[in-house]
């Protein structure tokens, strides 16, 4: 009977004769006892005979010469190797995947999909922190604007100029971005040829942020301190969850914080090991968060606050400053606030002491550098097998050797020379720099970052008190436990009942669950608490959700709870509409669904494309939009929404007005806006609905508008699924149901 096993932390470029080899010579074991072999990057999944399992789990030790971890399915702690596989095999899809387009997509379709920015000419923009090559990229034509692109800051970019496929072509990360220029930082001395004109820049695959996922799970599975151990076991429920007394006398920071807000913070603080904020939509989750930070810190303690995308960081730093509180910001915020470049490290490092005295070092070091280049360099056809302390010895005694001149000898070791100079400077700025950003992290109270900048050499063997993590179920659990490292207690704030983080490989499906989930499932309902009360929706828009993914415990705050378009100043209803426009249109109907099975909207599929369009339904978005803005709706009050990235694109064909929103329903997640046109594209005999079953997309496209959510579909299709059947009859029951007539087509 075979075993399964895993092996993590494997050189890289294993095979699976390497492991072959290791595992007959270490655990001295046949090779005919070990089946399959399946390697992905530093992980394998090995089949072996159960006879030999305990000698291979003894004495495999190292791959190739380097240490590897072993678990066998009896051993808890497999999950966290099993991680590192899905890690792997998403990373290599996304390799795959970019690989994929750059080869079959010209640069101008490649810009054209939003992944690469063409004729782009380089700026030299100095150094950065940490001694990182900034150079800013803008237009060729100048004043010329650089078009749509789906790059953001933090992003990996790969810069060329003729060929993007080249395998040494320079890659860095997003400093900076604005509608004219996109500023770069690289690790190394940039190329020359990056100064030029006629570049080329896409986005890459940020394989740093796997790496940092990878690390983080192999330190999760060595238990590489006692507090580490205690949160993995509880974590993969091994040991239940502890709580302190509750302190029901907290003085709360916020003074507008709802019943079951305060309930949340209340447990939050009182809990020992983790603690889940649940929060649906609305409900302000993130505001939760920052008053569990304060409260925290009220107690002396340490707090480090994270997400997984810089936006939702950027939030929280925002909040935090507003209160008064000393935050800092590591990383590249998505946004150039004045609030927030105040707060980043990279701003506040230019003040400090020691900071400003590496820059003058480094300065120095470079006039060295360029010294260097006054005398020859000891390689290549100079050194001919020389020594450098043979060298100096040379030049000393102004001797000659080995068919090299007495002058060659004297320039290699003023080169020499300089190097050690150099080097010396170098020690020094690196120690200077360590010191300005310990002084900084020590000042601030609370420090703010991505899960994946918490792996950063920068955060490395750094301590806090309570980890908080925003949007936690949007991140993978490999993310999660980037910053869970650094911590000794752990908070997350997020909806399992919303979408979760998108995982590009079906083989790697397993990541959509998220910590936040399995912890809820393990340690049950003690260990979290629901917000109940929302600030966004008009009730009837909530209801549907309330009743369908949280129990019925959500309530609209009488802020909310009946506004309506009407309420708003520049809007202005009219009774002369047509009758197809007019309760379409109506501020007293919050909910409609437009059914057009009558019409014959039929969804198409494009040639080579998996999506999903359908053109009758976009129309019907484009004009309702358009009667919207007429009525006085400002566009940018506005957005359509829609399953399907073809609809996307064919929406966007039709409407020419800049400021209204057109987006999947994936990428609009976290947002809101005061009327929401939401297309569902699926319209076929079969009543097939495709990813429209995964019933929280539906949550996130019903609780993002305010005062007005039309949905666009096909009754008929759509109700094939029972959870679009009874929002069909909720909208018919509230009389918000409005069927198109046949002549309409």
């Amino acid at each position: 009977m075979e075993k399964k096993l895993y092996i993590g932390g494997l050189p890289e470029n294993s095979g699976p004769g390497d492991l072959l080899g290791a595992i007959t010579n270490q655990a001295e074991v046949q090779g005919n006892k070990i089946g399959e072999i399946n390697v992905k990057g530093s992980v394998a999944e090995i089949y072996v005979s159960e006879e030999i399992l305990g000698s291979v789990l003894e004495n495999l030790k190292e791959v190739a010469g380097k240490a590897v971890r072993v678990a066998s399915e009896d051993d808890p702690k497999i999950h966290f190797l099993k991680m590192a596989m899905l890690v792997e095999i998403e990373r290599e899809e996304e390799m795959r995947r970019h690989e994929k387009e750059i080869k079959n997509l010209t640069g101008r379709e490649r810009e054209e999909e939003g992944r690469a920015i063409l004729n782009l000419k380089g700026r030299d923009e100095g150094t950065g922190l940490g001694g990182k090559y900034l150079i800013k990229f803008v237009r060729q034509k100048q004043g010329e604007s650089l078009p749509e692109n789906e790059i953001s800051i933090g992003d990996l970019v790969m810069l060329s100029k003729n060929d993007p496929l080249r395998d040494d072509n320079p890659t860095g990360t997003v400093a900076k971005k604005s509608n004219y220029s996109i500023t770069v930082a690289f690790e190394a001395d940039p190329s020359g040829f990056l100064y030029g004109k006629g570049l080329r820049c896409d986005l890459y695959v940020n394989d740093i942020t796997y790496q940092r996922q990878l690390e983080a799970l192999l330190k999760v599975f060595d238990g590489s301190d006692y507090r580490l151990e205690e949160l993995t076991r509880k974590a993969i429920g091994e040991e239940d969850i502890e709580f302190g007394n509750i302190d029901r006398d907290v003085k709360f920071l916020d003074e507008n914080l709802n019943g079951s807000q305060k309930e949340a913070v209340v447990k939050s603080l009182s809990a020992k090991d983790f603690f889940l904020i649940h929060g649906p939509p609305g409900t302000g989750k993130t505001v939760n968060c920052i008053e569990v930070a304060r409260q925290v810190l009220k107690r002396g303690e340490d707090v480090l606050c994270t997400a997984d995308s810089n936006t939702a960081v950027d939030n929280m730093v925002e909040w935090l400053a507003k209160a008064g509180e000393k935050v800092i910001r590591v990383g590249h915020p998505a946004r150039v606030t004045p609030m927030l470049r105040k707060h980043t490290l990279d701003e506040v490092v230019q003040q400090n002491e020691k900071y400003q005295k590496s820059q003058e070092l480094r300065e120095k070091a470079m006039d060295l550098v360029d010294k260097q280049d006054e005398f020859t360099h000891p390689g290549g056809r100079w050194r001919r097998g020389m020594s450098d302390e043979m060298i100096k010895s040379l030049a000393q005694k102004g001797k000659g050797s080995r068919g090299v001149p007495p002058s060659k000898i004297e320039e290699m070791a003023k080169w020499l020379e300089l190097q050690e100079k150099i080097d010396e400077l170098f020690t020094e700025i690196e120690k200077l720099e360590e010191e300005a950003v310990d002084e900084i992290l020590e000042w601030a109270d609370v420090v703010c970052a991505t899960n994946s900048g918490c792996g950063s050499e920068l955060m490395s063997g750094r301590e806090f008190d309570t980890l908080i993590i925003d949007e936690a179920t949007q991140a993978t659990e490999p993310s999660c436990w980037i910053p869970m490292i650094l911590s000794d207690k752990v908070v997350m704030a997020g909806d399992h009942k919303q979408l979760p983080p998108t995982v590009l490989s079906k083989d790697a499906e397993e990541l959509n669950e998220t910590l936040f989930e399995s912890l809820m499932e393990i340690h049950g309902d003690d260990i979290s608490r629901i917000l109940k009360v929302q600030y966004r929706m008009h009730q009837n828009i909530m209801n549907f959700s309330n009743e369908e993914f949280y129990d019925g415990v959500l309530k609209a705050d009488e802020s909310v709870a009946s506004h309506t378009l009407e309420d708003m100043k520049s809007f202005e209803y009219s009774n002369d509409l047509s009758n197809n426009y007019r309760g379409l249109l109506d501020p007293e109907e919050p909910v409609v669904f437009l059914d057009t099975r009558n019409i014959g909207a039929s969804e198409r599929q494009r040639k080579g494309s998996t999506s999903r369009e359908n053109p009758k339904e976009a129309d019907l978005a484009a004009s309702i939009s358009s009667k919207l803005i007429k009525l006085g709706m400002n566009p940018d009050q506005i957005a359509i929404i829609t399953p399907y990235d073809d609809q996307v694109d064919l929406i966007n064909r039709k409407i020419g007005t800049e400021d209204l929103e057109v987006d999947t329903v994936d990428g609009f997640q976290g947002r809101e806006k005061e009327a929401v046109i939401l297309s569902l594209v699926r319209s076929n005999p079969e009543k097939e609905v495709g990813f429209l079953k995964d019933v929280r997309r539906l949550n996130v496209s019903l609780t993002r508008a305010k005062r007005k959510l039309i949905i666009i579909g096909d009754g008929d299709t759509v109700s094939g699924h029972e959870t679009y059947r009874r929002l069909i009859e909720y909208v018919t029951e509230a009389g918000g149901l409005i069927s198109l007539p046949p002549e309409i087509s």
